[in-house]
């Protein structure tokens, strides 16, 4: 055998210690099992008190036991849980107004088609419009969407046409309403039914120069830089929880239009990616503070 010595035949090796071969005379020193290891000892080796015995294989298998407890939150062969990340149940449903060339419903057309309604999070059901032959109306068509128009002129009063608006909307039964260059501004009718669910944007950072000349007005005061607002609408005008905001420069050399074009084309990306967070995350409103989860 590898590692042994050799010896002489009948040589019996070295001797063992008389402990391992006990005589009859020999009598063991009681040693205290179990819990009484703990219970501390007299001079005269007997435990100070008499506790009952613990088998060797009973604490063997408690020791195991608890060795292998789960602890909370964790299983020994899965490793710690980990919340999973939320999914929306189904695709948002969207309702898109518009009033013009809809370049911000076809950034939304563009990105749905391409990233897909699950990974997007959100599907347009309808477009709708204040006026007939607009081009928004015409990209909707191609894109085979249902189109619908409600036009002020067509009731006798505005808050009718508000009740109307709200109706031909709702009949698409929407998660969110997008004004993407919707030039109207709704009533509380339609707040009634669609507050906190209406999101709109505008060319400038709210809550500085609300209204329909954002852009003029910033130029107007000198303002070095502007951009647009994404927010939910209220009963104000620009009033509404501000989503998000995206920053544009004003350039020396910069006019309505060139400036206007600008935060246009930062408007249509931070309105796509609003949109989609919206419907993938859910969000809650929080007096004037939106919060995405």
């Amino acid at each position: 055998m590898r590692g042994s010595r050799s010896r002489a035949p009948g040589d019996p090796g070295p001797a063992f210690p008389d402990r391992l071969f006990p005589d009859a005379t020999f009598r063991p020193r009681p040693r205290p099992v179990g819990a009484a290891r703990c219970a501390g000892i007299v001079a005269d080796g007997r435990p100070l008190r008499r506790l009952p015995r613990i088998r060797e294989r009973e604490a063997f298998v408690g020791m195991y036991k608890a060795l292998c407890r789960r602890p909370h939150g964790r299983s020994p062969r899965k490793g710690p849980t980990v919340a999973a990340k939320p999914v929306a149940e189904r695709a948002r449903r969207l309702v898109v107004l518009v009033s013009g060339s809809g370049t911000n419903l076809q950034a939304l057309l563009d990105e749905i088609a391409a990233t897909g309604t699950e990974e997007y999070g959100a599907e347009i059901v309808a477009v709708g419009a204040d006026r007939e032959g607009i081009e928004g109306l015409a990209r909707a068509e191609r894109a085979g969407l249902p189109t619908f128009v409600c036009r002020v002129r067509d009731y006798p009063t505005r808050e009718e046409w508000d009740a109307a608006l709200a109706e031909a909307v709702a009949a698409h039964e929407p998660d969110l309403v997008v004004s993407a260059g919707f030039m109207k501004i709704v009533g509380k009718e339609f707040l009634a039914r669609f507050g906190g669910r209406f999101v709109n944007t505008h060319p400038a950072l709210l809550p500085s120069f609300p209204g329909a000349h954002g852009v003029r007005d910033a130029l107007a005061y000198g303002a070095r830089v502007t951009g647009c607002t994404v927010h939910f609408v209220d009963d104000g005008v620009d009033t509404g929880p501000i989503i998000a905001q995206g920053v544009v420069e004003v350039r020396d050399e910069d006019d309505e239009s060139a400036l206007h074009e600008r935060i246009k084309e930062v408007e249509r990306r931070l309105l796509v990616e609003v949109v989609g967070r919206l419907a993938r995350n859910g969000y809650r409103i929080e007096g004037r503070k939106v919060v995405i989860q």
